[in-house]
């Protein structure tokens, strides 16, 4: 992405920014709502036209002065604003022209880059004759009023944004007359793209999904930030400052990391408003992750909450790595005593290692790249097949598995089928006679024989023959 252009949407709260975003985008990334300050921190997508034009789209928070967390999303969006090469001006058309407004428009005036000013809310013909001239004040040399709702009148804004973007080298420049209000950029499906997207490619592996996951106010964004060594996510004492799920990579030993800032979780009776969707855009983004980092909070140990969260680790099946935040301020716990609170309470997560840091002062921060790069290599093994018999059969040999109402119960061979996490077969005579404990027996011989540090393990049983699907519906 280092090539591409960049398109910053700024602009006053509840103005449409990430209506506009998830347009662009033709999916619905950014949460959106009545409530002012939804969106809070930068979230970052490519964007492909049907024109094969390719751009960088930044969705910002609402720019507002009226407290000090909604201070430090106007720096974000802002520095934003700066690092952009096109920048999309927001405003209300429904409302007078903001003396507000005006001045945050002549800021980013003096940036010096191309810059549209769009009127958004112009819902008809009549509110585009009567309130879209009112913005011509502002002296902006490329204005578009325009209905993101209702999808009309966006053809100009549209012409605009591709005309800032360069083609591909290889391809021609070509100028396309268009009807008003077909969507130049994206009405139609891109066919490559989609091959693209389902295409494995042969480094598949060398990225690495990471879910930061943890109940409200525990430290997710601060860590965020301390892994990236840049301040990305906007921290607040507020409970519930991130909404949206926000994702940033980087490069680390040969892996792009991408993390995944979830929306902090409360007991579901104190979910109200638009935290019930962020609730479930966090579950649908623990689904396409591949590891989490759940954080629990030094200053009050395992909560009941954090247990309900882990069971969400559990569910997905995701490598984990426990870390325990604000260890700065723990008052007089001790290490063995959080461990043995830790251990006690989420026995369910015993394989995942835990690492206590401090995302404040940034201790011992930098070891969670390590520990995550490491995991990963654990999620994604591939056991050869004659170990893994080899293992099998010493358990089995040591304690035999016991028999189902007299029947004697075998395991033919094992054989692992998958990985992320590993899934690993096993043909057997009666795959209902094996019991979870013993089961439960063969996976902690497995550990104690393969390195599965911080990775679940999953064990089906089937008859020869039997897909695997067929086993695990």
């Amino acid at each position: 992405m280092e090539n591409l252009k960049k398109v910053a949407i700024l602009g006053r709260p509840n103005v449409g920014k990430s209506s506009l975003f998830n347009r662009l985008l033709r999916k619905r990334v950014a949460i959106t709502s009545d409530v002012v300050g939804t969106t809070r921190d930068v979230k970052r997508r490519v964007v492909t036209t049907q024109n094969r034009r390719e751009f960088e789209l930044l969705d910002t928070g609402g720019i507002d002065d009226s407290s000090e967390m909604f201070q430090r999303v106007k720096e974000l969006s802002l520095k934003s604003a700066k690092e952009a090469d096109i920048i999309i001006f927001m405003v209300d058309g429904k409302q007078i022209p903001q003396e507000e407004d005006k001045k945050l428009f002549y800021q980013l005036q003096k940036l010096n880059k191309p810059i549209a000013l769009v009127v958004n809310k112009i819902d008809s013909d009549k509110e585009r004759d009567k309130n879209f001239w009112e913005f011509v004040e502002f002296g902006a040399k490329d204005i578009f009023g325009i209905s993101i709702t209702h999808n009309r009148y966006m053809t100009p804004f549209y012409n605009w944004l591709e005309s800032q973007i360069p083609p591909k080298e290889e391809e021609e420049k070509e100028t396309l007359e268009l009807e008003e209000d077909f969507d130049p950029l994206f009405d139609s499906i891109n066919e490559d793209i989609e091959e693209e997207t389902i295409r494995e490619d042969e480094d598949e592996n060398r990225e690495i999904k990471v879910a930061i996951i943890g109940r409200v106010n525990s430290g997710k964004s601060s860590l965020l930030n301390a892994l990236l060594k840049e301040e990305r996510a906007v921290v607040s004492d507020i409970a519930g400052t991130t909404i949206d799920p926000v994702d940033e990579s980087i490069e680390y030993r040969d892996y792009k990391i991408t993390f995944i800032d979830t929306a902090g979780i409360r007991r579901r009776g104190k979910i109200i408003g638009i935290e019930k969707y962020a609730l479930y855009r966090t579950e649908e983004m623990l689904k396409e992750a591949d590891i989490a980092l759940l954080v629990i909070d030094a200053t009050t140990k395992v909560l009941e909450l954090d247990e309900k969260i882990a069971n969400l680790i559990d569910k997905y099946k995701l490598g984990c790595l426990i870390v325990v935040n604000k260890w700065d301020i723990r008052g007089d716990l001790s290490y063995e005593e959080m461990v043995e609170d830790i251990r006690y309470r989420l026995k369910f997560l015993h394989y995942a290692p835990l690492i206590t840091v401090s995302a404040k002062t940034k201790q011992r921060v930098h070891k969670i790249l390590d520990e995550i790069v490491e995991i990963y290599k654990r999620y994604t093994k591939r056991i050869p097949t004659s170990k893994l018999n080899e293992v099998i059969k010493f358990a089995t040999t040591k304690h035999h598995i016991p028999t189902k109402h007299g029947a004697v119960v075998k395991i033919k061979y094992a054989t692992q089928y998958d990985i992320k996490p590993p899934k690993i077969a096993l043909v057997m005579n009666r795959p209902d006679g094996l019991h979870f404990s013993y089961k439960r027996y063969l996976i902690n011989t497995l550990r104690e024989n393969f390195d599965f540090k911080g990775v679940p393990i999953e064990l089906v049983a089937r008859k020869r023959g039997e897909r695997e699907e067929e086993e695990e519906s």
